[in-house]
Formats: C-alpha cells, structure tokens, sequence
C-alpha cells in the first residue's frame, strides 16, 4: 500500500516558497495574457508551455505556445508505462 502525501508539507516546504510563488504568478500572467490575445480560451484542454522552463531562466515574452495539456504534463515512458526520462526530447537531442 502506498503512503499517503502529505499536502501541507509539500505546500510549506516547496510550493509556498516565495521563489516558487513568484514561478506560479508567471505562469498565471502568462495564461491570461494568452486568454487576451484569443490564443486559448477558458476551460480548454490546452495549457501554455514554456519554450524555456522557468525554472531553467525562461521569461514570459515570447517563449510560450499552446500545447494540449497531456503533452505539457507527461515525461516519456516505456510501454508498460514506466518513467523513461524526466528530460524532454530536444534536451536529449543537445548531447
């Protein structure tokens, strides 16, 4: 049996840093302004993606596209559906 998360941990140690409130308050920015320019609309299943993840010094100005939400949220993985790789395509191509 699995161990359950715990949340409030999780929110105090990482999540409610203030590095990664100011993360979040990007990503947010970035999705309404995406909503403003009709890029995506409210309730669909596309999510902004970051070109440059922010946590890898990505800005907001011209670094997003629309990506359906599957694809933004999934790392490649074998057909049993185990993790292969935590690293996106591309950054395994730069090798």
């Amino acid at each position: 049996m699995t161990k359950k998360r715990n949340y409030k941990k999780e929110y105090k140690n990482y999540q409610g840093t203030e590095e990664q409130k100011k993360n979040r308050a990007k990503r947010n920015a970035a999705r309404r302004k995406a909503l403003r320019e009709g890029r995506v609309s409210k309730g669909s299943s596309q999510d902004i993606a970051h070109k440059k993840a922010i946590s890898k010094g990505g800005k907001n100005a011209g670094n997003t596209k629309v990506e359906s939400a599957s694809k933004n949220r999934s790392f490649k993985r074998s057909s049993s559906g185990k993790l292969v790789s935590e690293r996106s395509t591309r950054e395994r191509k730069k090798k």
